[in-house]
């Protein structure tokens, strides 16, 4: 009986339409509606039921009542390395529900390659989650929203005004004029013999490359930027978006009221004001009359002289500010802390292996002689330095679980049927440590890709550091000579010691972190001016 047919013969024979309704008819009327709604339900709990037992669906950890498999993610801590574990007994390809979300964990290349390259048009939209939905405005952003024509042209613009190799060389000189002033500075404390926190002289020379290329702003003069906030709102911003929330895990109105009685909506809105705050400054700044564009323009400036054309050409009509700000949202994420993560890694792995140190110290020196200044050219000449970035991006993936994707449609993946509206995460940190791919996968050995063809380019997928297919990271093309060359300064001009009493026996390689996963304990190291 359909459930139309089933509430018609239910309200007539319980309620009969009367001209006044009584008490007990009104309440005969909502005990129909509660039947008709649990009949509707179990029956479509049964066909689900049928037409799944038909489909072979990949293993599955035992699970708990309504919370799913919540409880094996370790305690939100590290899910890499606890999805890992699972893999381990229950497959490549595991399914694990979410409270109500299926999403299955990719751990293998295998698996990764039938997501992102054979079935990448099926698995390339993104799931819409509550905190990327508030802090891209509403998913006008390029890294969070759905795939579709509105994703296509957003990305073709980024590509087009910022990370076109084009526009990435002709940004070389400020990835120069930065790692400049890094090494001024870490030459004042080489004098004083002083140890240095390269995880913060990091992290600083990355924001303010990006800043002035993509937001035209000088981190260091700027007066409206907090340098020290900074570097904690981009992990608030990083925690929030990774923070699963109940409305995700349970989509309903109720799940909305758990998280506004909780405080997590009260916190994505205080840590929404403040990255829109810094934003409206930024634009402010750039539409004060007569201010000057300095060498280049930055992204700001091509989009709001897009809106100012949007009354000449129909095709610019989607832009407005919340674009703006959702695509800086991405840009000032996604581009500060990765590169400055990756460079940390990297010295903390050298630092750890004096004899890889000197080997690559060696051979920049060897192949530059003797420089004042390092720029972008150099970058073609050091073929050991980029054997060390690959196997950092192997053993430290900056962002371990690639963000998500969603199917639309039914994909089989390794033999496995995955239905629409699944999510799909791809542990790009265990595929870098599976031992059928890598010999003593936990060892950090750069010389391993010394006869190898592997890139991190999208085209190999033992190494996933940027993703691949329609939705590989677009910033790749910044992201690598910003990270090159500031390895290369300093490696270059500078020996590393320990701090006093300290060997390299005391650096740890501990982790911590939400979205990108950084070294827990600050690397400090004290530089020697090499003469």
């Amino acid at each position: 009986m359909h459930c139309r047919q089933l509430y018609i013969k239910l309200s007539s024979y319980v309620c009969p339409k009367p001209k006044h309704k009584t008490i007990q008819q009104k309440m005969a009327f909502f005990f129909a509606f509660i039947c008709l709604f649990l009949v509707a339900f179990v029956s479509s709990l049964f066909v689900k039921k049928i037409k799944h037992s038909q489909w072979k669906l990949p293993s599955s950890p035992p699970k708990l009542p309504i919370i799913g498999n919540l409880h094996q993610l370790g305690g939100g801590e590290l899910p890499h390395r606890s999805l890992h574990e699972l893999s381990k007994k229950y497959g490549a390809v595991m399914l694990l529900h979410f409270g109500f979300s299926p999403v299955v964990i990719i751990s293998s290349s295998e698996a990764a390659e039938e997501v992102l390259k054979t079935n990448d048009l099926e698995c390339c939209s993104r799931p819409k989650l509550l905190a990327a939905r508030q802090l891209t405005r509403n998913f006008r952003d390029i890294a969070f929203t759905e795939y579709g024509p509105d994703w296509k042209e957003r990305r073709k613009l980024a590509v087009r005004e910022v990370f076109s190799m084009k526009k990435v060389q002709s940004f070389g000189y400020i990835r120069e004029e930065e790692c400049n002033v890094l090494v001024k500075k870490l030459s004042e404390s080489a004098e004083k013999q002083s140890p240095v926190d390269l995880s913060k002289a990091l992290f600083s020379v990355t924001a303010s490359i990006i800043l002035k290329i993509a937001f035209g702003v000088n981190f260091e003069e700027s007066k409206f930027i907090d340098k020290d906030r900074i570097e904690q709102l981009v992990l608030e911003v990083e925690t929030v978006t990774t923070r699963l929330t109940f409305s995700d895990l349970f989509p309903s109105s109720v799940g909305l009221v758990i998280d506004w009685l909780s405080g997590q909506l009260k916190r994505l809105e205080k840590v929404k004001v403040e990255m829109d705050t810094f934003f409206q400054k930024v634009i402010e700044d750039h539409l004060k009359p007569g201010r000057t564009t300095h060498d280049h323009q930055d992204i700001i400036h091509v989009m709001l002289n897009t809106i100012q054309k949007q009354g000449n050409d129909d095709s610019l009509s989607w832009l407005s500010t919340d674009h703006i700000k959702a695509i800086l949202g991405n840009i000032f994420i996604a581009g500060i802390d990765t590169s400055a993560i990756t460079m940390i890694w990297a010295m903390t792995e050298l630092a750890r292996n004096p004899k890889l140190m000197k080997k690559v110290q060696d051979e920049i020196r060897g192949c530059l002689g003797k420089k004042e200044r390092i720029t972008e050219e150099d970058l073609d000449k050091v073929h050991y330095l980029k054997l060390v970035m690959k196997e950092t991006f192997r053993l430290h993936p900056p962002v371990p679980l690639l963000l998500p994707r969603e199917t639309m449609a039914h994909i089989k993946i390794q033999g496995y049927d995955v239905p629409p509206k699944t999510q799909l995460q791809i542990n790009a940190w265990a595929i870098g440590r599976d031992p059928k791919l890598w010999e003593n996968p936990d060892e950090f050995n750069p010389e391993r890709f010394m006869d190898s063809s592997i890139d991190f380019r999208g085209q190999h997928f033992e190494l996933l550091q940027f993703g691949s297919g329609r939705r590989i990271c677009p910033g790749m093309s910044m992201g690598i000579p910003t990270v090159e060359l500031g390895l290369l300064n300093l490696l270059y001009f500078f020996d590393w010691e320990f701090p006093e009493g300290t060997t390299e026996k005391d650096i740890d390689a501990e982790e911590a972190g939400s979205l990108t996963v950084l070294k827990k304990v600050p690397l400090k190291l004290v530089p020697v001016l090499h003469h």
